[in-house]
């Protein structure tokens, strides 16, 4: 039984990591035909209403009433502060320079999961998650040319610390409502917000819907949004929230390698320095985890 989750687990990860990596270079592709909130608030709109659709048939696990606050609380970190602050950013930042600081969530989730779970923390944890956030940085930070504003690393911080406040607000409430319609909700009302904005600051007229933007919309609003939500969330209840942060550090890698591949971006002796110190750095939190496991397993059978 361990064994078929480990192997689930893995084909999770590997999912999320694939998915999410990828919907960097698409997503910039797509903003070459509409402006940003509209684009975004689509996506997420369209992703919450597939959802919706696997989520209707488990209507008696809602029970809003009781429950609607999490829902808010969750969309509001998530997805309003994570997105759009992220959206509204790149337009004072470089987007190496953005993605890196943005990606200080996986370092705060440590933290995060170690104050509010009572998850373990230990030195080669710590020197993990710091190794994975200097690989990122290392990737990302290869060409800092242009214009450094105060304003765009503050609104990079905020999508940060939103992003660390929601997983581990995910994971804390986990036990009080259907994963299913957390995933689902926080995305709709995130997504009808975003929309809302981008209507009032944005032009529906300015939005090119061609083949090609077309398909990537549906795309990221599936694959992406959907089933990459979903599956982040069962990973994160099913697992130690900080572990499953750990191998996001490798989406910038597969976001990297896929703007080399379709949007033609040079890739650099940045990107192989970084890929190097990102393994080492899940190596040091996943080892570390399993001897500190081996040893809890040591201690209970001799209580027993």
């Amino acid at each position: 039984m361990k064994h078929t989750n480990k192997i689930r687990n893995i084909i999770l990860l590997a999912f999320l990591v694939i998915m999410w990596g990828i919907n960097w270079p698409i997503t910039k592709f797509s903003l070459n035909y509409s402006p940003p909130l509209l684009f975004a608030g689509m996506r997420l709109f369209i992703g919450g209403l597939i959802l919706l659709i696997i989520a209707i048939p488990r209507y008696k696990k809602l029970r809003f009433k009781e429950t609607w606050p999490i829902y808010f609380i969750s969309a509001i970190l998530n997805i309003i502060l994570f997105y759009g602050l992220q959206t509204v950013g790149l337009n004072y930042l470089p987007s190496g320079l953005f993605t890196s600081i943005v990606f200080l969530q996986l370092v705060l989730m440590g933290i995060f999961s170690w104050i509010w779970l009572g998850e373990s923390m230990y030195a080669l944890k710590i020197v993990g998650l710091i190794l994975g956030f200097a690989g990122v940085g290392v990737i990302c930070l290869g060409g800092l040319a242009g214009h450094i504003s105060i304003i765009g690393v503050l609104l990079a911080l905020g999508s940060a610390l939103s992003w660390a406040f929601g997983t581990v607000y995910m994971k804390k409430t986990a036990q009080k409502v259907d994963g299913i319609w957390l995933t689902t909700l926080h995305i709709i009302i995130g997504g009808l917000f975003l929309l809302a904005s981008g209507t009032v600051t944005e032009s529906w007229s300015s939005i090119s819907w061609n083949l090609s933007f077309t398909i990537a919309l549906l795309f990221i609003s599936i694959f992406v949004i959907a089933l990459g939500w979903l599956d982040f969330f069962t990973l994160v209840s099913s697992g130690e929230a900080s572990k499953v942060a750990t191998y996001t550090f490798l989406i910038p890698v597969i976001s990297i390698l896929g703007s080399s591949l379709f949007l033609h971006e040079p890739v650099t002796l940045n990107l192989f320095i970084g890929i190097i110190l990102v393994v080492v750095s899940i190596a040091l939190v996943n080892i570390k985890s399993k001897k500190v496991t081996s040893t809890s397993k040591v201690l209970s059978s001799k209580n027993v």
